[in-house]
This record gives C-alpha cells, sequence and structure tokens, in this order.
C-alpha cells in the first residue's frame, strides 16, 4: 500500500465516491465504489471493493473485491427490476422512488474495529462483524460475526475464535484502535514482536 503523507484520505484512480465520509490514513484502492458510508481512521481497501451503507470502524483491512453492504431487489414485488424505482431512466415523466432509496440506505452493515476482510467476501446488509473478526476469502456473511472470530464458507459459518473470551475482552476493554498517532508510534515495536496475550500484560497490566 502507499505510504500515507499527509495523513489526509488517499483515493486511488478511477473510484467512484458518493455521499461517504473517510477517517485519517484511510486508503481507498484503485477501481472501488463507496457509497453512503462511513470508513474509520486507518481503514482501508484494495482494488474494486464495493461498499454501501456501511459503517467501518478503524485499522478494517479490506481486501480486493470485497462487497460490502450489496443492495437488494423488491423480491415482495410484481417485478424485481430497478425500472420501478430507477424510474427517470426509462420515462421522461416519472421520478425516482426515493422512499426504496431511503430503505435501502438505512440496512447498515457494521464492520467492527481491526477487522479483516478476505479477498471476494460478501457481508449482507444489516450484519455486525465484531471488532477483530477475520472473513475468510469467498465468504458470504448472513449473521453477525462475534468479536474475534474466524469464519468461512457460504453461507459463512464458524471455523475458530482467534483468543480465548478472556484475551478478546481485555483486548476490547483495552481498545488500543482509539490510541492517538503518537502512542501507536510508541507501542510500534511491541505491536511487531509481542504476541496479543504479552501485549496485553505490558499495556493493560
Amino acid at each position: 500500500m502507499t505510504r500515507l503523507k499527509p495523513h489526509l484520505p488517499f483515493v486511488h484512480p478511477d473510484c467512484e465516491i458518493t455521499d461517504s465520509t473517510f477517517g485519517a490514513y484511510v486508503e481507498i484502492g484503485r477501481g472501488s465504489r463507496v457509497a453512503h458510508s462511513h470508513l474509520g481512521d486507518y481503514s482501508y481497501c484494495d482494488r474494486n471493493a464495493d461498499i454501501a451503507n456501511a459503517e467501518v470502524g478503524k485499522f478494517s483491512n479490506i481486501a480486493s473485491c470485497v462487497r460490502i453492504g450489496a443492495t437488494d431487489h423488491p423480491m415482495e414485488k410484481a417485478s424485481l427490476h430497478h425500472f420501478h424505482y430507477r424510474s427517470a431512466d426509462y420515462f421522461d415523466d416519472a421520478e425516482p422512488d426515493h422512499d426504496w432509496f431511503a430503505h435501502r440506505r438505512s440496512r447498515r452493515a457494521v464492520i467492527g474495529h481491526d477487522t479483516w476482510l478476505g479477498h471476494g467476501a460478501q457481508v449482507r446488509p444489516e450484519v455486525t462483524i465484531g471488532h477483530g473478526a477475520v472473513v475468510a476469502g469467498g465468504a458470504i456473511v448472513t449473521r453477525d460475526v462475534p468479536p474475534y472470530m474466524i469464519v468461512a464458507g457460504i453461507p459463512a459459518v464458524p471455523l475458530r475464535v482467534r483468543f480465548s473470551d478472556t484475551i478478546a475482552d481485555r483486548l476490547m476493554a483495552l481498545a488500543w484502535w482509539d490510541w492517538p498517532h503518537a502512542r501507536l508510534r510508541d507501542a510500534l515495536e511491541d505491536f511487531r514482536a509481542l504476541p496479543a496475550e504479552a501485549f496485553l500484560e505490558r499495556y493493560a497490566g
């Protein structure tokens, strides 16, 4: 990834950004589309990600071709096709169905802090990925994922936890993702060298 300096968000070429906000050190990979979403500090997505109607926490690692918040079609209506809500594209005298678009945007996907979404993974609307969780490449996540859980498959199912409940709870209580930039720099060598439990012993007591 490109080194970011200064800390402003960096958007690569050929991206489509609509009604979205980014924290510090955010990076949006080439050809990605981000709509009606927020990415927190230090989060990034690689090439050709598609993120809609999502709240992404800090330090999220989103691989190429990930899709978050894929929009639904109205299965309960007579037609699935978008001619009846993108109506102005088809009829000179018709307005878009603003209520339908508002409904779509209200169905937020939530991606926690320090998460990893592998290549080609999908996260459905109204799904929450807990802090520290990992979604394997190609998985389709249709249900909430607990913190520090690894999931895989179609639909995604739990494989194993990354840490014991005790360590996971202590990491969430430490909330290192809220540390100021200077403190992250001071702890950089320990992030590199120490396993989670030893890191907690040093910084959480």
